[in-house]
């Protein structure tokens, strides 16, 4: 069992998320939310506080009857759950449930309890509120996908249990959950705040960090393709610029291909014969710069995965709804928390680098594939005849046709706001449209690294000398050599073993 304490770390959302890992609420958190909500009940009763005795948005300057206050809370929480577009796959909406949960176990947001110990068992039985896209501006939180967060923690709406869309009272009933109980203000403090854009961002930071892994895989074994020298992933090179990064991606390259057989040093070969002569050198002297240039490309690719998480484990351990209620200072206090700049920001950031790991991936690609630049391997790698079969000609239009939508995507969400609300909201962070964007790029990364991969592996079968390769790359070749297979004299259809591909990069670490 996981207990919900803080500060929550990147680990704890990978057990729950990955390993199924069950939730249990301390006493210690139930009484910090028990002393919160009765004391914003007793602080409220004679002073005007937000969301609480007003309306909402614009309409705060009209004052609520004490006989409307908890229907109030409930005409909040169904009037804004209007998102449309595809539906978020569970694997976001549960961590967007956790994000969400911590925060108000805090004690920062007055809540009445019946709403973490049903956000629990939610969570536990795997119960997915169904939340779309589209909805999100990003200011006031995410407003309208985490109504529909709420509206299911009321018993309404829908949500996914066991792979099929379902009512969520039917969902309830079955398993003997109830309902939150609205009290106070449990409406606003769940769809007012961050935990949607902040739950997409960490999924988001978990699966790019082994898409760089993948493709600092790929770029290796590429270079052991090609027989390319050693000295520009080395300690000596790579010392001599100061960035950690780089030199965290170099010693990964050295690691991986540390017994290859394949990889020169260039001491033994172009620095061992003084008297050479040769007009046009034999051998290259240098690499393209999709081969010689890993570590200065993928480090700062590291460089932001690692300051993106950070970012987003602060977000997930703060408050992050309005107004935040403090018991030890006797005040409620109105601002901004839930406003998502911090998050807009860095996912803007980790697309933009994402999208950059793709352009690496498609042009490594294309240099596997053009028989004229490697001057190794037969065009697109065809182990077939050539003429009648076509190798990986049709998957490499998929492979550029992806990589151009990253770069369309990757423009900034962040200074993209437009007001709204009645101008309320006049300046917004678009922070979950930065999320799931980033989701989008993120995906079709895993996508393009994939027929890299097939590529790859074609180029082994051609090679033709399996021992030659280190013994991490002997390893990857036999995770996919059955599942690539177009040395066959008749051509396929390549989606299947392209989705397959991606599935297996996308659920498997290469560096264990």
């Amino acid at each position: 069992m996981l207990s919900i304490k803080a500060p929550l770390k990147l680990v704890d959302f990978q057990k729950v998320l990955f390993e199924n890992q069950k939730l249990e609420i301390s006493n210690e958190i139930r009484q910090k939310a028990e002393n919160s909500f009765h004391f914003l009940q007793e602080f409220a009763k004679d002073k005007v506080i937000y969301g609480v005795n007003t309306g909402f948005g614009p309409m705060a300057q009209y004052r609520i009857k004490d006989e409307d206050r908890l229907q109030l809370q409930y005409n909040l929480i169904r009037s804004h759950a209007s998102g449309t577009g595809k539906p978020l796959a569970p694997l976001y909406v549960k961590a967007s449930m956790l994000a969400r949960l911590h925060t108000l176990s805090l004690g920062y947001s007055g809540v009445h309890t019946s709403v973490l110990e049903t956000m629990q068992q939610l969570i536990n039985h795997d119960i997915t509120p169904l939340i779309f896209e589209h909805g999100g501006v990003g200011a006031s939180g995410d407003l309208v996908q985490l109504a529909h967060l709420a509206l299911v923690l009321i018993g309404e709406g829908e949500v996914f249990y066991k792979g099929e869309r379902k009512s969520t009272i039917s969902v309830f009933e079955k398993l003997h959950i109830k309902p939150i109980q609205i009290k106070l203000r449990e409406g606003l403090a769940l769809i007012n705040g961050t935990s949607v854009m902040t739950g997409i961002g960490i999924v988001n930071i978990i699966h790019a960090r082994r898409l760089l892994e993948w493709s600092v895989c790929c770029s290796s074994m590429l270079n052991e393709l090609v027989a390319a020298y050693s000295d520009h992933f080395s300690a000596e090179l790579n010392a001599s610029k100061v960035h950690e990064s780089q030199h965290a991606i170099a010693e990964m390259m050295r690691k991986h291909l540390k017994d290859s057989k394949r990889i020169k040093n260039r001491q033994d070969h172009l620095y061992r014969d003084s008297s050479n002569t040769e007009a046009i050198f034999s051998e290259k002297v240098q690499e393209y710069y999709s081969l010689r240039c890993i570590p200065q490309i993928l480090g700062p690719v590291l460089n932001t995965i690692n300051s993106a998480e950070k970012i987003l484990m602060d977000e997930v351990n703060s408050a992050n709804d309005n107004p935040i209620v403090s018991v030890e200072k006797q005040m409620v206090y109105h601002g901004g928390n839930f406003h998502g700049d911090f998050i807009s920001l860095e996912m803007d950031k980790l697309k933009l680098v994402i999208t950059r790991l793709s352009m690496l991936a498609e042009r490594q690609l294309n240099y596997l594939l053009n028989s004229k630049l490697n001057e190794i391997f037969p065009p697109f790698v065809n182990l077939g005849t050539l003429g009648l079969n076509f190798g990986l000609q049709g998957a490499q239009f998929t492979a550029v046709s992806t990589t151009a939508e990253n770069q369309t995507l990757s423009n900034s969400m962040y200074v993209h706001s437009i007001p709204n609300n009645n101008d309320n909201q006049d300046i917004v962070s678009m922070g979950t449209n930065a999320a799931t964007m980033t989701k989008t790029v993120i995906d079709n990364a895993y996508q393009v690294l994939a027929i890299e991969m097939m590529a790859i592996i074609q180029g082994i079968k051609y090679i033709d000398d399996l021992e030659g390769f280190s013994e991490r790359s002997k390893a990857v070749f036999k995770q996919f050599q059955d599942k690539i297979a177009l040395e066959k004299q008749h051509d396929f259809p390549l989606y299947a073993t392209i989705k397959d591909v991606t599935k297996s990069l996308k659920e498997n670490d290469v560096y264990k």
